[in-house]
């Protein structure tokens, strides 16, 4: 008897010990999220959002110019080769996110031509702009360096990032971007 006095409450404790790892892991990913920037955004069609109203799909984010000739374009492309490589049911549950560091060029409707010839147009890509303070906010939380060289030329980083629903981050490519480990990564989620 005394025996199952000590097992039931060896159980109730390894279970009320779980419960309070789970929770401070919850608070954590709280605090380490995405979502937590308060900054104003606008989409390629003029709509004002803030980051955490995509919250609940997973994200694939790149930051990017539209006059961009060099760089710019194999981003472009590595994101449309990671969304190839997402499995389909993971990608309706996913928002392929390019972020402008050219507020001031790429208007609503400048991205939304961008959009169009690069056939990335309608769900799962969005793209977004803000005032130069939330831009610089956005790519310091990413690692992403940039420097306006001229009126429409930046220098930056190459860096693809993957959030998960609650908007942690989960991976980071840099540079010549491996699209099947960045899928991979999404749809691991």
């Amino acid at each position: 008897m005394k025996n199952i006095f000590i097992l039931f409450f060896s159980v109730i404790f390894l279970f009320s010990c779980k419960k309070t790892e789970t929770a401070e892991n919850e608070k954590k990913a709280l605090n380490e999220s995405i979502f937590l920037l308060d900054s104003k955004w606008e989409n390629q069609d003029g709509k004002q959002l803030q980051l955490k109203d995509l919250k609940g799909k997973n994200l694939v984010m790149v930051m990017i110019f539209t006059s961009c000739k060099t760089a710019c374009p194999l981003l472009v492309s590595d994101m449309k080769q990671v969304a190839k490589k997402i499995d389909k049911d993971r990608l309706k549950e996913t928002t392929m996110v390019m972020v402008s560091i050219d507020p001031e060029n790429d208007t609503p409707a400048v991205l939304k031509e961008y959009a169009k010839q690069n056939n990335i147009s309608g769900e799962p890509w969005l793209f977004l702009r803000s005032d130069k303070e939330s831009v610089r906010e956005l790519a310091n939380v990413l690692a992403v360096k940039y420097k306006k060289i001229s009126p429409i030329v930046f220098s930056h980083s190459n860096i693809i990032t993957v959030f998960n629903k609650q908007g942690e981050m989960v991976k980071q490519a840099e540079g010549v971007v491996n699209a099947g480990e960045v899928a991979q990564a999404v749809n691991q989620l």
